[in-house]
């Protein structure tokens, strides 16, 4: 992609030309919505996981694997999203994941619970999986766009739309489950409302004007002609953009990977354990579960809103080490807390300490935007592999020494996060003004 020189775009995918303020602010807006269809479509997932184990009659163990299933599915599709998004632009690569994602979603929770088939729900769940990994990439590199055309920190907003609609999900699906409601009736009617709204939505995406035909290829002659190699992956007007293999092999890319990992297994471990965590470590009911994982969800969602203005007063670097350390000491207090409130104050610091860095470490992976797509693809791929796998392998965990006992992996996890934290610090590449300076005053040069 190319922009303006006054307005940075993500690279790797279709041209992209600078957009008047009109058309970014109702992109803007179709992202924030994008954001909030992906968390609903999760949480109604997640929110009803507790009836979904005794429809099927599962054990905690038979569950982790099957939720394996989903990360099976997402890791599948999460290193070729990018390149997907360079060649059909996002808006198709979104609706297209979207098309896959529900109606796995859909046809999971009918297996699940109308038919009582694992191997039904396994299928469903893994074309869930796929679908949300694109969705996720698509609407990151659009955001990532998004971010830079208004040029101040606006990522942290767009996951508290995703965080905000796992609240209001989570909020539907204890009351579905205080009333008894089937998950596929539930899942049909957050499916079909979905698909509409996010056709409307990402058709106000920023415009994209694709390369012109045989332009890589002229680029490649021409590089041929003075003896060199063109890259692939190098469009015509962009020299310096990485092939989807370079990204693997660059250390900064890696490293923010790092970091993503573990703010992806702090918020994952929650979305798939924090309901059946209460309900078994603490005795409380499905709905309450249901409300512990609201909370949770709640306190992301706050955080991620106020963390636009952190982020733009201290910089990435001592936010993500603040809120690190909180999401570890809200892991232990739900682990120890022994009684049912405190566990909900746990829950609280939790949810506010996982908020900022995945969308922090999207932003660290786009700051140069010639190959935005590529390195996005390459850390959302880390990241949720940890986020989809991770949570399920905690589950056999649980099945030895308990749900709770077992969540004490999450607090381990932040150990690496704080020690790779630094590598948020921008790059090259237009950033929200004052960042590096901040950055830097925090010593993290």
């Amino acid at each position: 992609m190319s922009t303006t020189p006054s307005a940075a775009g993500v690279g790797a995918g279709p041209t992209r030309r600078g957009a008047p303020p009109a058309p970014v602010r109702a992109a803007r807006t179709a992202v924030f919505v994008v954001f909030a269809l992906n968390g609903i479509a999760f949480a109604t997932w997640a929110s009803r996981l507790p009836t979904t184990r005794d429809d099927l009659g599962l054990s905690q163990a038979q569950l982790g694997l099957l939720l394996l299933c989903i990360a099976v599915g997402s890791v599948t599709a999460l290193p070729t999203a990018g390149p997907l998004a360079a060649r059909i632009g996002t808006t198709r690569l979104v609706r297209l994941a979207t098309v896959l994602g529900l109606g796995g979603l859909a046809w999971a929770s009918f297996a699940a619970s109308a038919l009582h088939s694992v191997p039904l729900t396994v299928v469903g769940m893994v074309f869930m999986g796929v679908g949300i990994g694109a969705w996720d990439v698509g609407m990151n590199l659009e955001g990532a766009l998004v971010e830079q055309h208004l040029g101040r920190a606006i990522m942290p907003a767009f996951h508290a739309g995703f965080s905000g609609g796992t609240v209001l999900s989570a909020g539907v699906g204890a009351l579905m489950a205080w009333g008894g409601v089937p998950v596929w009736v539930h899942a049909a009617g957050v499916v079909v409302v979905s698909l509409a709204l996010l056709w409307w939505s990402s058709g106000r995406f920023l415009p994209e004007d694709g390369p012109a035909p045989g332009a890589a290829g002229a680029e490649h002659a021409a590089s041929a002609a003075q003896g060199t190699t063109a890259d692939p992956a190098v469009t015509a007007g962009e020299p310096g953009r990485l092939s989807a293999l370079g990204a693997w092999r660059e250390p900064r890319t890696l490293l923010i990977g790092v970091l993503v990992l573990s703010a992806a297994f702090t918020e994952g471990t929650a979305n798939d354990w924090m309901a059946i965590a209460l309900v078994d470590g603490y005795g409380a009911s499905a709905a309450v579960g249901a409300v512990g994982f609201a909370v949770f969800l709640a306190a992301m969602t706050a955080a991620r809103l106020a963390g636009q203005w952190a982020l733009d007063r201290w910089g990435r670097v001592p936010v993500l080490r603040a809120t690190t350390g909180l999401g570890a000491t809200g892991a232990l207090l739900v682990v120890f807390g022994e009684w049912l409130p405190l566990a909900l104050v746990g829950a609280v610091l939790w949810g506010a300490g996982a908020a900022l860095g995945f969308p922090v470490g999207i932003s660290a992976a786009a700051d140069d935007p010639r190959s935005a797509a590529v390195r996005v693809s390459v850390v959302t791929t880390i990241g949720y592999t940890a986020f989809l796998a991770g949570p399920p392998l905690l589950g056999f965990l649980g099945q030895h020494v308990g749900v709770l006992d077992a969540l004490l992996v999450v607090a381990l996890v932040a150990v690496p996060s704080l020690l790779v934290s630094r590598v948020a610090r921008p790059a090259a590449g237009p950033q929200p003004a004052g960042h590096e300076r901040r950055d830097a005053a925090a010593g993290t040069a």
